[in-house]
Parts: structure tokens; sequence; C-alpha cells
């Protein structure tokens, strides 16, 4: 059962766990999961032992941009169950100590949202300015091109600004076409939202993370922005993102849902572009505005010149000295969320780790080491936990993600090949985390008795798959539970300090953690070759407790001679 009687900061030495309900466990044989798969599953995430569950949108929606798209923000989408199963599921996930937490997608809505069709219906409509709608350019035809009001380009290829025939204007959507941008201006948005949020808290929920909350903000006139080299349109992202008022909506939003609420709850910002000083303002406690962000800066590193599918090459110092900037520009202020992957993120194991079949559940259990000892919130995306990699797409009809499927049809039209876009498609696109969850090594993983939406992953047959890990001594799975239950146990990996160590090495990724005399040292390779340990880390280590090691390789030969094998890792643990 829950424990209300916590401190505000609970969710300090707590972990998340990220379910993408269309991919998690599918319980009616449609190919598609659904929340009583979920609710059948919850021992699984008991047996992990994280403390919240996150889930990705269930409300009801045509399912353009798979959920992200909300028609009806207190229904949930059949496709999915019912309002009846959520309540469910809540109450089950309490009564195994699991708190849940709803994605709250209120940068724009659905297009069949009651409140955009009435927003629409008629320029003097009470909700048209609801929304975001903008004139053609003056000297220009509406719907014709170059009459958008502004030269932005939707994150999901294409302009940002749709014609809307009938009543003569353009709407704004910086995504999907399906998905209006509500204007955060109108305090009649602003409290509608709000009224909604204190809905589901009063249903049980346990807190919100906020898709693109940093969006909110759009600047008046929607001026142009800048076109980047072999661009198609311009850059909306540097217009829109963390502008002034953002803060003002979120300490607001604050005292109209969250102050003085008697349960615990956790507010997550998700904030592309966000730097450490706004991340600092954002999370300070005393400006009341969220527990955490997410920031996608290790994220944007293996980004190009051309964009995200633009892939770049990617070394771990250089992903190493980003991770640990943050964890010093968040140390004495703030908070951190610690993520590897997410549902919009391709495999970590595939992409920060090494994915060969002799290498990826040492890269794994090694890359869980590294994020889930640092200070901050740990997120374990669905699939994490059993080391589960990118699938390998090799065609086009194998993508479903509309901002793949977009972009390999902006692209095509502009004279490139498929063969020149596939890699980068293959490599980051969305569907390589929302292939179905394996739960076992039979048919579609365990997933489905149906066919499955997208593909399952080949390699369920091999040891990736929960059947074949839990309870299994060094799989990546007990791993995970193992880190896990440190974080609830050792109050250093909670709250204590972080300092950065062998900043220089390229293949080690070294650092300390100290609180109230305990001292824990990590030490993680990444690299295939055995590496020796700079002489320095260790002295004063000899005798020390070893917590958590990769295997029992790792922990005889780091105190013995100072080598540690390729991708292992372990925790040293001493008191002063």
């Amino acid at each position: 059962m829950l424990t209300q009687d916590l401190p505000r900061d609970w969710w300090k030495s707590a972990v998340v766990y990220q379910i993408y309900p269309r991919s998690f466990a599918d319980s009616d044989g449609d190919g598609v999961g659904d929340l009583r798969g979920i609710i059948g599953r919850l021992d699984h995430l008991a047996a992990l032992g994280v403390d919240v569950v996150w889930l990705s949108p269930v409300y009801r929606s045509p399912q353009d941009d798979n959920g992200y798209d909300i028609s009806d923000y207190q229904d949930v989408d059949p496709l999915f169950g019912t309002l009846e199963d959520l309540d469910e599921l809540v109450a089950a996930a309490h009564d195994r100590g699991l708190r849940v937490v709803m994605d709250l997608v209120v940068n724009h809505t659905s297009d069949e949202h009651a409140w955009f069709l009435k927003s629409r219906a008629a320029t003097d409509s009470p909700k048209r300015d609801w929304y975001h709608w903008a004139p053609p350019r003056p000297g220009h035809v509406g719907g014709q091109p170059g009459a958008e009001p502004s030269n932005w380009g939707s994150f999901f290829s294409g302009s940002a600004w749709e014609w809307d025939e009938a009543t003569g204007e353009y709407y704004l959507h910086l995504f999907s076409r399906k998905q209006p941008d509500l204007n955060w201006e109108n305090p009649q948005v602003r409290e509608a939202v709000y009224a909604m949020m204190r809905w589901w808290l009063e249903r049980g929920v346990d807190g919100f993370r906020m898709d693109v909350i940093n969006l909110l903000d759009k600047p008046e006139g929607y001026p142009d922005g800048q076109v980047p080299p072999d661009g198609l349109w311009g850059d909306a992202f540097s217009m829109v993102a963390t502008r002034p008022k953002v803060h003002e909506h979120l300490q607001e939003m604050y005292r109209e849902v969250f102050a003085d609420h008697p349960r615990a709850f956790l507010t997550v910002g998700e904030m592309p572009g966000v730097t450490i000083e706004q991340a600092r303002l954002f999370t300070d406690p005393a400006r009341r505005e969220v527990d955490m962000v997410f920031q996608f800066e290790h994220v944007d590193l293996d980004s190009g010149p051309g964009g995200k599918f633009d892939v770049a090459p990617l070394s771990m110092p250089r992903l190493r000295e980003n991770l640990m900037a943050w964890q010093t520009g968040l140390a004495d202020l703030g908070w951190n969320s610690l993520y590897w992957d997410n549902h919009d993120q391709p495999r970590a194991v595939s992409r920060f780790g090494d994915d060969d079949e002799v290498w990826r559940s040492r890269s794994a259990r090694t890359l869980a080491t590294v994020l889930h000892l640092m200070r901050g919130t740990p997120y374990v995306y669905q699939g994490d936990e059993i080391g589960m990699t990118n699938v390998g797409f090799t065609a086009p009809e194998q993508f479903r993600d509309i901002e793949s499927v977009n972009y390999l049809a902006e692209q095509t039209a502009t004279g490139r090949t498929v063969e020149e876009v596939l890699p980068g498609l293959s490599f980051k696109s969305r569907d390589n985390a929302r292939t179905p969850v394996q739960w076992t090594a039979g048919r579609h993983a365990g997933f489905t008795t149906g066919e499955p939406w997208i593909a399952v992953a080949d390699n369920h047959h091999t040891e990736i798959n929960a059947e074949s890990q839990v309870g299994v001594q060094g799989s990546v799975f007990e791993h995970y539970r193992d880190l896990i239950a440190l974080r609830h146990d050792e109050t250093a990996v909670a709250h204590g300090d972080v300092e950065p160590l062998a900043a220089d090495h390229p293949d080690l990724w070294a650092y300390a953690r100290r609180h109230e005399g305990t001292e824990l040292l990590v030490l993680a390779s990444f690299t295939r070759e055995t590496l020796t340990v700079p002489p320095g880390l260790l002295e004063g280590w000899a005798g020390a407790e070893v917590l958590v090691p990769t295997s029992s390789e790792a922990a005889r030969s780091v105190l013995a001679d100072g080598t540690l094998p390729g991708w292992e890792s372990l925790v040293l643990r001493r008191v002063r």
C-alpha cells in the first residue's frame, strides 16, 4: 500500500517506470496493448522495485500521433479500455505501493477535440481564441504556397500552419496538422486545463509528466524563423521554446492545482532545448514550478547539421561531459531527471552501448549503473530492464510513426532516394522504442495472441525477454533490481553530492558520490577492451565494499590489479 506521510521531495529516492501502453501488453488479442494488459503485468513492476508508473497517453484520441493528439482529456480511448479500467489500474498499482503519473499534453489538442471544433466553427466563435488563428500573409492568397502567416516548419515536416478555407484563416500546429496548438494567453484555456488536472488528481492520479511544456508561450505576431541551410521551412523551435511566460504559467498551475494538496505528487516537465540555467529556475523548489525537467542535450549530441535523422558520430567523452555538466550544474539547486531513452528515442543499448550479441547484456547493465548512481530521479523505459535493442528496420513499410513516415515522404519528394534516407531513420526512428515489450521467447514475444500493430524484434528468441531473466543472477533485470534497491537503501545515492573523475580518460566513466561520511566510487568501462583504472582513483579504496558489480570478474579485477574488463562496471563503498 502507498505511504502518504512523505517529505515533499520523496521522489529523490524514487525510480519511475514509463509505460507506452500501445506496446506494453495486449490482453484481448487485437494486437495493441491496453490497460488490462498493464494490470496483468503490475507484479513485474513490483518485483523490479520501481516506485512510480508513468503512463503515456491513454485518453480518447484519433491516434494520429499515437495518442498525443487528444480529443477528450477526461475519457479513455476504447483502443485501451475504459475509464473504469483505468480506475482499476490506479487502485491495483496503489495496492502494490506504486504511484501513477499521467501524461499531460496541453500544448495542443486533437483537431477532433470539442474545443477545436467550436473554435473553427466561425471567426466569432466564443472559443475562436482558444487556439492560434491568423490571416494569410499580406499580399498573398490564402491556401497558396507562401501565404502562411509565418515560415515556421512543423516538427513533423511541412508547414506549421494549416489553411482553413471555411473561415479564411490558418491555425498553428507545431506538430501534426491534426494537433492544433492551444492559446495559453487565454485565461479560459488555462482554467479549463487546471480543472481537468484537478479532476484526475481526485481520481487518484499521483502527478503528471508534462509534454513539451516549455513551448506554451508563442511570440506575438509569429515572426519568421531562420531557414537553415538546405532547409525547407523556417526554424519555429527557436521562436517558441522557453519563453518568459512559461514560468508564469507553471507557477499559476502549481497554485491552482497542487498547492497544499494532501497527497504526494510528482511533476516533471518535458522541455526540449532547455539549458542548465533555465532548468535551475524551473526546478528551484522556492519558485514552485515543476519538480524536475526532461532535458534533451545528451540525446541531441548525435544529430548532424541536417537534423535528427542526419546521424553524427558520438564519443563517450562528449556524452559524459554533457551529462556530468548537468550533474554539477544542478548540484546546489534543482533536480535532474535521468534517462537514456523513452518513447521518443531509440534504444539506449543500440545508441549509447554495444548491441553486438556478445556485448549487449554487459553494456545494458553498465549503462544502467552509470545512470542510476547519478544525482537525480532515474526513469526506466519499458524494456530497458531486459536490455531491449533497436529493431533494425530495413524497409519503409516497417515504419509506423508519423514523424518517420512524414520525413521519408518529404525527403524523397526533394529528390533523395529511400536508400539515402533509410539509415538515419532506422537508427533514430521513434518506432525503435515502440516495438512490443518482449515478455517471452514465444510467438510475438508473449505480447499478444493476435498480430501486433508493429513488428516484434527478432532477438526476443534469445535472452532478451523477461521470462528468461527474472530471478536469474547476472541478468539485466536482476541488475536493475539491485540498482533500484540500492537507491532506496543508500542515502548517498539519493542525496549525495557528485564529483566527476578521470574526465580526460577516453573510455572510463568515473564519479564519486558523498553524503554524511559515506563515499561511493562509480567505475564503468565504455569499451570492449580491458582498461586500467588510473591508480590515483583507487587510492584509499583497498578493502572497500563492492556494490552492484556487473560481474564477479569486475569486482575481483578492480581491487586486485586495477583493471576493469570491457563494458563492465561496479560501485565501491566506504565510510569515513
